[in-house]
């Protein structure tokens, strides 16, 4: 017992000694130009976080995250080749795709994709 409360208060010790060292020795500075400059979406790191954003920057991230998932579920279309029905596979995989560009279609006839706005 007693050997495990010093081994502890030994680990605790270095491990303070270790983060303090750290704390002294680094180079950052609080006040660099690349951290007090706005972010890519446009938020001000130190202004309130309840501001409205630009629908741009949502939309942009809507976009982004379908496209993602579309990729997640086209991955395992092209293994599953050898293991199905070629007719039904083909069916599929077109009516997948079908789907998609008609999302995307959707999307070019809103606006959405005018990056140039």
């Amino acid at each position: 017992m007693f050997s495990m409360l010093t081994m502890s208060l030994i680990l605790m010790f270095i491990t303070s000694l270790m983060m303090f060292m750290a704390t002294i020795l680094s180079k950052k500075t609080f006040y660099d130009r690349e951290k007090n400059s706005p972010f890519e979406c446009g938020f001000d790191p130190k202004s309130s976080a309840r501001l409205p954003f630009s629908l741009r920057f949502f939309l942009i991230t809507i976009i982004f995250l379908i496209f993602d998932v579309e990729i997640v579920l086209l991955f395992p279309i092209i293994p599953i080749l050898q293991y199905s029905n070629m007719f039904i596979w083909s069916i599929t995989t077109m009516f997948f795709i079908i789907i998609l560009l008609i999302g995307l279609f959707h999307e070019w006839a809103q606006g959405a994709l005018e990056w140039n706005n």
